[in-house]
């Protein structure tokens, strides 16, 4: 093997296939670990096949810096030429989702519900850019070391300036194309959302919702066969989790998704079902957390780049009636917000007010320069849930993400005094 490509050092090979090799690389320059997919010579001297490639590789060239979402594989360098094709990618430690996309190696149906819903997320952000992926499929969504995922493989993408191609020739997985790109019709992103209600499926159940035992027979298959719903292979499943499936990959247009959002929100009433949460866990899934945080006011302007972030260091919890939150004169260098019950804000055992859904509550301990002392009492007046902020956590975020947490944080301030400025006048 060569030690180098580029400027990159090559450390070793992690896999190969028929049109490309991915090695482990090395940037000398940023100090990081990457991923080269490097397209294979024979390939490229194909005098049919090599001209599609070097498109494909192209194509993805083009995306280097637009698909800045945490849960896309960013594209940081490429280099296209007639006798050299390679893409420099960020490098994900983990396999693929094809690794649990059969019957004995299943992960929790929960699980399987989040991963989907991060993906509608991410292909909705790519689709805000004009982006549709046309490629989904497991094999293309990465699982890393923590356990999140990474969508990858842009290659076959359009984007709007280039929506009426429909390469399906050597380009695409039948098993997972929709009707529209089987046709050669012009495609949107009700493509993808086909294509990954067919992931969904498949992860639930280990197995595809057609069978044929060649391309022209799953094609067949697609475009006059019935699916089977994903209870009829794993009877456990819950029946809203077959509708999901069943609107996804709707054959007609007019009964498919019509957004992600339409895609994603159902998703998240799912989660919020507690039949889907597996009974040896009792961790809140950050498909919960993100559709909660998506739901509150404050988070109005964030984008969900930015809420995705925001879930990564919130903390949900239960909080009993009659417990204390916050406590008059003790340090706390932490902030709030009821997700849903009551809360009693009072001074010297007197009731100042009362906290319900959406409002937020500690912030001036994180706004205000001369420390951190609380200055009233927070106490669950009912049962409550609350989504909880740590200020070291909102100190290492993004400036993208606190700048939005701090106009979030005046909007409040300036509400408050408007609210009291009223009582005063009423009070005249």
């Amino acid at each position: 093997m060569q030690k180098k490509l580029g400027k990159y050092d090559l450390v070793r090979k992690l896999g190969e296939g028929a049109t490309s090799t991915v090695f482990l690389g090395h940037d000398p320059f940023t100090q990081r670990d990457v991923a080269i997919k490097v397209a294979s010579p024979g390939i490229l001297r194909d005098p049919e096949k090599g001209k599609l490639y070097s498109n494909l590789f192209l194509n993805e060239a083009s995306l280097i810096g637009k698909l800045n979402h945490p849960h896309i594989v960013q594209i940081f360098d490429a280099v296209v030429t007639e006798e050299l094709c390679y893409i420099v990618m960020e490098y994900v430690a983990g396999g693929t989702l094809e690794a649990y996309a059969h019957p004995d190696a299943l992960l929790p149906i929960d699980r399987v519900v989040e991963l989907i819903f991060k993906c509608t997320r991410a292909l909705d952000f790519a689709y805000r850019l004009g982006i549709t992926h046309r490629d989904i499929k497991p094999a293309n969504i990465l699982l890393s070391s923590t356990s999140d995922i990474k969508i990858s493989d842009f290659g076959a993408a359009i984007t709007n300036a280039s929506a009426n191609r429909t390469l399906v020739s050597g380009v695409g997985s039948p098993a997972y194309m929709s009707p529209q790109q089987i046709q050669e019709q012009p495609l949107d992103h009700r493509t993808d959302i086909y294509s990954l209600g067919i992931v969904m499926h498949q992860l639930l159940t280990g197995d595809l919702p057609f069978q044929a035992n060649n391309h022209h027979n799953m094609i067949y298959q697609i475009m006059h066969g019935i699916p089977s719903a994903p209870s009829a292979q794993r009877p456990d499943l819950p029946p809203v989790l077959d509708a999901i499936v069943a609107r996804a990959t709707a054959r007609n247009l007019a009964e498919r998704y019509p957004t992600w959002s339409a895609f994603a929100h159902d998703l998240a009433q799912a989660v919020r079902n507690r039949l889907l949460r597996s009974p040896q866990s009792d961790k809140v899934a950050d498909t919960e957390i993100f559709a909660t945080l998506r739901a509150i006011p404050f988070f109005r302007d964030f984008s969900d780049v930015e809420v995705w972030e925001t879930v990564s260091f919130a903390e949900l919890k239960t909080v009993a009636s009659g417990i204390p939150i916050i406590r008059d004169g003790e340090p706390g260098n932490f902030f709030s917000f009821v997700v849903s019950g009551e809360l009693a804000v009072s001074k010297q055992g007197t009731e100042l007010t009362r906290l319900s859904d959406g409002d937020c509550f500690g912030e001036m301990a994180i706004v205000s320069r001369h420390g951190n002392i609380r200055s009233a009492d927070v106490v669950a007046a009912t049962r409550s849930t609350i989504i909880t902020i740590r200020g070291e956590a909102l100190e290492n975020a993004s400036n993208a993400c606190r700048m939005h947490f701090y106009q979030g944080f005046m909007d409040v301030l300036a509400a408050r005094l408007a609210l009291a400025n009223q009582r005063v006048i009423t009070i005249v």
